[in-house]
């Protein structure tokens, strides 16, 4: 793969599908031979009040599980300069959507729109957010590798 593959993922806090999302799609693109210099993978929170926090211990321990170790993972807001530096911006869900469009310059010409637009099936358009509760961080995982396949697949078959 030659082209630069330039992604942020966004979540609320970035602490749980964010940064799940981030590390899964590094780890899948590497795992089909893409390398370190063809990717610039991030994720941000669209509430900042997460900033400096590492990932949630929940989704740092179902990611484990699943060999991804989020333990590098530093939480930040998103930055006016990331409309400038990706390509992608995928979201998580519609609510992170709708603030990403309104703070979106109109000089941004990549892609903004819905992560599990690339999942297979007919499943949820949204990834949900485990954080309120206990459950979930399984189907968070499955959904982003799903979706993160997909992601891959299309690129991919793009050229």
């Amino acid at each position: 793969m030659t082209a630069k593959l330039n992604v942020l993922f966004v979540c609320t806090g970035n602490i749980c599908r964010s940064p799940t999302a981030e590390y899964v799609l590094r780890a899948k693109a590497l795992a089909r031979g893409w390398s370190d210099e063809d990717l610039n993978i991030a994720s941000a929170g669209t509430n900042p009040w997460s900033r400096g926090r590492g990932a949630d211990s929940r989704s740092a321990a179902a990611a484990r599980s699943r060999g991804y170790d989020l333990s590098g993972h530093v939480a930040r807001p998103v930055e006016p300069e990331d409309f400038q530096l990706f390509d992608f911006i995928l979201c998580m869900d519609g609510s992170n959507i709708e603030i990403m469009e309104s703070i979106r310059p109109r000089s941004f010409s990549g892609t903004l729109e819905l992560f599990l637009e690339y999942g297979s099936g007919d499943g949820p358009r949204e990834v949900p957010d485990p954080y309120v509760g206990e459950a979930g961080f399984e189907r968070v995982l499955d959904l982003i590798e799903d979706a993160s396949e997909g992601f891959l697949d299309t690129l991919e078959s793009r050229g």
